[in-house]
C-alpha cells in the first residue's frame, strides 16, 4: 500500500528529517521582540522552502500595515490529484517562539539544539531521548512532523493525495495580532476548507495519543487603580487617603465567592452545561489528578476551585478568572515608605462555550465601575483574547483522525479537552464556521514556555506516522 511505503521511507530518512528540524530550531524566531524581526522572517522563509520541496505552491503573505508591519504568514496550497473528491484540509501551525528567558536556567543554549539521551528510571515515567531547544515542541517540532509527512508523500508518490492548504503564522506567541484580519482578507480561499488540523497540543501519555476536541477561550485585561496624582509619604498621608495597593487587593478579592464562583453578574449566562456523556467519559481521567498535583509540588489539599465540579470538569468545561500579575509602589531593595499614586493588575478569564470574550470584557468593566473604591478611579485596558472552540465527537473528520492515530500508535487515542486557549481555533469557527482537530504530540512535562523546553523523539516519531496516515485517511473520504 502507498501509505506503508511512504511511512517506511520516512523512517528510513529519519536522520535527515531530524537535522532539518535542528536547523529550524537554530533560528531565534522570537516574534514579540522587534530585535529579532530578521530572524523571524528567516524562519518563515525556511518553512516556505520545505513546503515548496514537498510540491506545494508557496508564498509569504505580509501582515500588518506599512506603519506597523507584522510577521509574514507562510501560505501553501495544492489541489491534490485529478478527480479528488475528499475533504479540503487546512493545516495551521506557527513558526515563532517564546523568548528564552531566564537564560541562566537553561542547561544548554536555547537556540543551540541538542539531543539528550533518555534519563535512567522507570520506563514511561521519565524523559526519553529528546531534543532540547526553544521551539522544540511549541511549535516547530510539531509542525516539522507534518512537513516531513508531506515531503515523504511527495518523494515516494510524486504528489500529495489530498486537497490541502497550509497556514503557518509568525505571531502566535505574541498574541496573533494580525491573524484575524488575515483570515478576513483571505476568507474566499479559507472558507473553502472543510476541516482544520493543528498540531500544537499534547498526548495523554508517552504511549497514548490524544485528540483534543475542545479548548477554552480567553479574555485578557489590565486594570490600574488611581488615587492621588503623586506618590505620598506614608507617615503624613497613611490612614488619611486611599492606598491604591490596599484598595486594589480588596477589590480583586471580591471577584470570587466562598464557593469559587466568579461574582461578576452575567458571567455564567452563556456557559453550556457539561453533557452527561462527557461527564461519564471524563471519569477515567480524574484518578490521575493527585499525581498531577504532586508533579508541581502540591498535595491533595490544593485541589481547589469552583464547588460542585471535579478537577477535570473545572479545567475542561468551566470558566475561570485569575489575577496574573499585580504591582505598585516601591518594589526595589530596602525600604521606602510610600503610598503609591496607582496600582496595577493583569486579570484574565478562561472561557468556555458559548462565552463571548468581548461580552465578558464589558461585564468586567461594569463590575469595576460598580466596585470602584471611594476616592479612586479605574483605568481599564482590554487586550482581547479568543473564542472557545469545540468539534463534535461525532465528526467524520475526527473519526478519520482517530483511525490514523490508532494505526500509528497501536492504541486508540483518547478524546480530551484542554483548559488552554488557541486563539485561531475560535477565530476559524467564528469567522469561517470551520471546525478544528487538535492532534498534538507534546507531553505535560515538555516545559513549553520554560527553560529546557524539549520534544521527545518517540512522540515526534509517532507524530510523523500519524500525519502520514491522517493524510491517507482523508484521501479515502468523500465529501
Amino acid at each position: 500500500m502507498a501509505v506503508e511505503k511512504v511511512e517506511a521511507s520516512l523512517m528510513d530518512r529519519e536522520s535527515q528529517a531530524i537535522n532539518r528540524l535542528l536547523d529550524w530550531l537554530r533560528i531565534p524566531s522570537i516574534s514579540t521582540d522587534p530585535e529579532y524581526k530578521a530572524e523571524v522572517r528567516a524562519a518563515a522563509e525556511w518553512c516556505a522552502a520545505q513546503l515548496r520541496e514537498a510540491g506545494l505552491t508557496t508564498d509569504l503573505h505580509e501582515t500588518g500595515s506599512p506603519d506597523q508591519p507584522g510577521h509574514p504568514v507562510v501560505w501553501a496550497h495544492t489541489d491534490g490529484p485529478a478527480g479528488y473528491a475528499g475533504p479540503h484540509v487546512l493545516f495551521y501551525g506557527h513558526y515563532d517562539v517564546q523568548p528564552p528567558d531566564p537564560l541562566d536556567l537553561w542547561e544548554s543554549p536555547p537556540f543551540e539544539p541538542v539531543i539528550k539521551p533518555a534519563d535512567p528510571g522507570a520506563q514511561g515515567e521519565v524523559p526519553g531521548e529528546r531534543i532540547v531547544a526553544r521551539g522544540a515542541v511549541d511549535d516547530k517540532g510539531q509542525v516539522s512532523m507534518f512537513l516531513e509527512a508531506l515531503r515523504a508523500w511527495h518523494d515516494e508518490t510524486g504528489s500529495i493525495p489530498i486537497k490541502l492548504s497550509v497556514l503557518i503564522e509568525g505571531e502566535e506567541e505574541s498574541g496573533s495580532a494580525n491573524l484575524e484580519k488575515y483570515l478576513q482578507d483571505n476568507k474566499a480561499a479559507l472558507e473553502k476548507a472543510d476541516i482544520c488540523v493543528i498540531s500544537d497540543t499534547g498526548m495523554l501519555s508517552r504511549t497514548t495519543p490524544a485528540i483534543t476536541y475542545g479548548v477554552r477561550g480567553l479574555e485578557y485585561t489590565e486594570i490600574t487603580l488611581h488615587s492621588a496624582d503623586q506618590d505620598l509619604h506614608s507617615g503624613l498621608w497613611g490612614g488619611r487617603v486611599p492606598n491604591p495597593i490596599n484598595e486594589l487587593a480588596k477589590t480583586l478579592a471580591k471577584l470570587w465567592d466562598d464557593n469559587g464562583r466568579v461574582t461578576i453578574p452575567g458571567f455564567y449566562d452563556d456557559v453550556l452545561d457539561i453533557a452527561p456523556e462527557e461527564q461519564q467519559s471524563w471519569k477515567q481521567f480524574e484518578q490521575g489528578q493527585v499525581a498531577a498535583l504532586k508533579k508541581i509540588g502540591l498535595d491533595d489539599s490544593a485541589n481547589r476551585g469552583e464547588s460542585g465540579f471535579n478537577a477535570v470538569e473545572r479545567e475542561w468545561a468551566r470558566p475561570t478568572c485569575d489575577v496574573n500579575g499585580i504591582w505598585g509602589g516601591y518594589t526595589g531593595a530596602g525600604a521606602k515608605t510610600v503610598i503609591p499614586a496607582h496600582a496595577t493588575a493583569k486579570v484574565s478569564f478562561r472561557l468556555v462555550a458559548n462565552q463571548d470574550p468581548a461580552k465578558i470584557a464589558v461585564l468586567f468593566k461594569k463590575w469595576l465601575d460598580d466596585n470602584t473604591p471611594q476616592g479612586c478611579r479605574f483605568e481599564f485596558t482590554d487586550f482581547h483574547g479568543g473564542w472557545p472552540g469545540t468539534v463534535s465527537t461525532e465528526s467524520p473528520y475526527l473519526a478519520a483522525a482517530s483511525r490514523a492515530l490508532a494505526s500509528a500508535a497501536g492504541t486508540e487515542p483518547a478524546l480530551i479537552k484542554s483548559g488552554g486557549s488557541i486563539p485561531v481555533v475560535g477565530m476559524l469557527k467564528k469567522s469561517l464556521g470551520l471546525d478544528t482537530l487538535l492532534v498534538g504530540f507534546g507531553l505535560d512535562d515538555d516545559r513549553m514556555h520554560s527553560p529546557n523546553e524539549k520534544f521527545e523523539l518517540s512522540c515526534w516519531r509517532m507524530g510523523l506516522r500519524s500525519h502520514v496516515r491522517m493524510i491517507d485517511e482523508f484521501a479515502k473520504m468523500t465529501v
